[in-house]
This record gives structure tokens, sequence and C-alpha cells, in this order.
């Protein structure tokens, strides 16, 4: 269960839910491969892991192997609002992305929570 939640939470760092009050998916300077680093603060998840998050034309997607209800966007000014679900789990992330990085953090519904941070690599 904690891998599912250390994968799930990255799936978070920008998996994000679009929704009415976020902004929709906008192309460009945030377009790119990311590898974002999840530090757990509060819970029995694992206390750090890495994973790849993948933005194309605005839309956010988890780049890695494992299968998660997982969709969002990135604003034009970088802002990143959403939740990944994989089962009964299911993780909200928020933060802002600003040119080549990027900081926010996360909670799930297990009862952990803490930041994440991320790096454009391309």
């Amino acid at each position: 269960m904690r891998s599912t939640l250390a994968t799930l939470v990255f799936a978070l760092a920008v998996g994000a839910a679009s929704g009415p009050l976020w902004a929709k998916p906008q192309g460009g300077q945030f377009d790119g491969q990311w590898s974002v680093q999840v530090l757990t603060a509060k819970g029995e998840c694992e206390k750090v892991y890495r994973y790849p998050i993948v933005i194309q034309n605005g839309a956010v997607r988890y780049g890695g192997p494992e299968n998660f209800a997982a969709s969002g966007s990135v604003g034009a000014n970088g802002a990143i609002r959403g939740s990944v679900a994989r089962d009964d789990l299911r993780a909200d992330v928020t933060g802002r992305l600003s040119g080549n990085a990027g900081a926010g953090t996360w909670r799930t519904t297990a009862g952990c929570s803490g930041n994440w941070n991320a790096e454009k690599r391309g």
C-alpha cells in the first residue's frame, strides 16, 4: 500500500484534475518532460520518491508505467491543481511551475501529506 500511495502521489504532483474552477490547458513554456520529487511530511507513505511527468500542450499526464486515473492542466501562470486516483486511493495536489522548476503540496485520502518539487528535463 505504501508504494501505491507513493506512486499515486506523484502521478499526482502534476496529475491535475481539470474542472470549471481550474485553468484551461495552455501550450508552451511548461510543455516537456519533468522530474518530480515527492517528500512525505506526515503519514505512513515512503519518505522520498521521484516520478516522471509529461506536459504536452498544457495537459499533464503521468510518464510512468503504472495505471492511474489522472488528467489535468497547467495554467498560463503555472498554477497546478489536481488529483489522481487508483482503486480507492486519491491524492490532491496544488502548486506552481515557474520557468524550469516548480513546487507545491499534496495530500492523500489515506492521511499522508507533504511537499513536492519539480525540474524540467526536456
